[in-house]
């Protein structure tokens, strides 16, 4: 579980992180969370966005992935959410205490 400032402090490597996966018409499938789980394992941070033909909600969305996925939430803004998960092998994000 994160804290007020570790959360503040991902937010702000999160903006100026790209989206790197993206969700369309087919809406949550295996292929994408096969993406999201290699996102966690390469940068530890994930930022999703929702392209226009999705019909879901992204704190629904974002909220369903974290749990299942043993991540944390880190933010949602329009379509696009964010989402973070410490790397076993290759750890780079440092959290303030």
């Amino acid at each position: 579980m994160i804290n007020g400032k570790q959360r503040r402090y991902l937010k702000q490597i999160a903006q100026e992180t790209p989206a790197t996966v993206y969700i369309g018409v087919n809406g949550l499938t295996e292929n994408i969370k096969k993406e999201i789980e290699n996102g966690f394992e390469a940068r530890e941070i994930v930022k999703v966005k929702l392209q226009n033909g999705a019909a879901l909600d992204p704190k629904e969305v974002a909220n369903e992935l974290a749990e299942e996925m043993g991540a944390e939430f880190v933010q949602a803004i329009g379509k696009v959410f964010v989402l973070y998960r410490e790397s076993k092998d290759n750890k780079t994000i440092v959290l303030p205490r």
